[in-house]
């Protein structure tokens, strides 16, 4: 199958409705990431020095050698940043990213984080690119990361971000733990579930610019006052989305040799107090949103279209245009994928047969349609769709005199344009009907064939969201 493997509308303009505890307007999630003593460096058996996210403008990995200040500033982290940070916060839920190796080299910190009761999630076995593993070689160090991490901590991760991830880590680290979540992704801001792993995997993403990363990249913050504006317009942008109805995440990154300076911390601690001015803000870990979530949103347990093969999609979907399950046979040889697995997915590629089918084809539909109130009606020959519909708009109640109404009407729509009168029955009643009707029979040809095509794509639509929901 010709299958396009991401998910490019997730919740689109429907989110779930979200209710966090308390009634909460938004939910401020704060991650603190612990990789010092997790880096590249030759003592950890690795190829070259560390040359990612440090005040080093330009850095290079040392290839076969220590790098003396990249290392102090790592260190930094470990020995004054991640203190200042701990004052700060130690009275919030948190959430720790840690590397594992890390957190076996930082014995008190890891103390202070428990004290704080602090949710440890694993950051994998080593702050290392992981692109270019062997997936087995991925595979054996997810599991050695799972081992120490419980061994340094007391419990196994039920959270887990890799970071410098490749394309096979989420199916990895779904597969070898029992994970609440997996935070490597940056596509929303709320949760959502996907097939991980063999399984319903949940992700909680992660950010990229609410995240003090940008301190160490050129296009990034130059000042703490930077980090802190943009902090605080996401959560009063956050904020009022929950007010209207939407509450959401506003996801915070932080690394201990980075926000641990004194001035970006200042930006911290001034942030921190704007969001506290604030009534209904839930600060959680990320935990305690998966938890939430998984109770609140569980997975849906349902056949998504893009997985279904030849056979079973035109089974499910091959009336949807009625008679023409060759529509449903070309929709299913399109590029589909998780985006399609949805009422308004499977419309858009079931109607991207009909449209680019010849006009000999989409007058065949047209034709398969019944007349309203016809003798297809009376005999009890309509599809259970068409059946269904025209008795909502009431056409299975007509009057005597009504029923010759529609059948004079319809033998002189025909005799004008060679096919049936059709309309969307769902979004009408029996006298908007009877209106189009009389408004309708004397358009050109053209003009009617136009309408009409229009008219079968709604039904199909209203079809899908009754079968798929909207």
């Amino acid at each position: 199958m010709n299958r396009y493997p991401r998910d490019l509308t997730g919740y689109g303009a429907t989110p779930p409705t979200v209710t966090w505890p308390g009634g909460a307007k938004i939910a401020v999630q704060i991650v603190l990431n612990y990789e010092e003593g997790g880096e590249n460096n030759i003592l950890h058996g690795d190829a070259a020095s560390e040359a990612f996210l440090s005040e080093i403008t330009g850095a290079a990995p040392w290839p076969g050698q220590r790098h003396w200040n990249m290392e102090s500033i790592y260190e930094y982290g470990a020995r004054a940043g991640f203190w200042r940070v701990h004052r700060l916060l130690k009275d919030l839920p948190v959430t720790v990213y840690g590397v594992a190796t890390a957190l076996a080299r930082a014995p008190a910190q890891v103390a202070a984080m428990k004290a704080s009761g602090w949710e440890i999630a694993s950051h994998g076995l080593k702050w290392v690119e992981h692109k270019d593993m062997d997936p087995e070689q991925e595979r054996a160090q997810i599991r050695e990361a799972i081992q120490l991490h419980t061994e340094v901590t007391g419990s196994a991760p039920r959270g887990w971000y890799t970071g410098r991830c490749s394309m096979n880590t989420v199916d990895l680290a779904a597969e070898e733990a029992d994970l609440a979540y997996i935070a490597d992704s940056y596509a929303d801001d709320l949760p959502y579930w996907i097939r991980a792993g063999g399984k319903d995997q949940l992700i909680v993403p992660y950010t990229m610019d609410c995240n003090d990363m940008r301190f160490a990249i050129q296009a990034g913050y130059t000042n703490g006052d930077q980090f802190e504006s943009y902090l605080k317009d996401s959560f009063d942008m956050l904020y009022a989305e929950g007010e209207a109805g939407h509450p959401a995440i506003l996801s915070i990154g932080l690394h201990c040799r980075l926000i641990g300076r004194p001035g970006r911390a200042m930006a911290l601690k001034r942030a921190l107090e704007h969001f506290r001015k604030h009534e209904g803000v839930w600060f959680a870990t990320r935990e305690q949103i998966a938890d939430h979530w998984a109770q609140q949103h569980p997975p849906a347990a349902q056949r998504r279209p893009s997985e279904m093969d030849r056979d079973s999609f035109v089974a499910a979907f091959g009336g949807i245009f009625e008679h023409s399950p060759w529509i449903a046979e070309g929709a299913h040889a399109l590029e589909l994928g998780p985006t399609h697995d949805n009422a308004a997915g499977v419309h858009n590629a079931l109607c991207r047969i009909f449209r680019g089918a010849s006009e000999a084809q989409r007058l065949s539909v047209l034709t398969a349609h019944p007349d309203l109130a016809g003798k297809l009606a009376a005999a009890g020959k309509l599809t259970a769709e068409s059946t269904a519909e025209q008795a909502g708009a009431g056409l299975d109640l007509l009057t005597d005199a009504e029923r010759a109404t529609f059948q004079k009407l319809n033998a002189q729509y025909v005799a004008r344009h060679g096919f049936p009168f059709i309309i969307a029955v769902k979004d009408n009643t029996k006298a908007t009907i009877l209106d189009a009707f009389h408004r309708r029979i004397e358009n050109d040809r053209e003009t009617e064939f136009a309408e009409a095509c229009r008219q079968v794509e709604r039904i199909a639509e209203l079809r899908l969201i009754e079968k798929l929901g909207a």
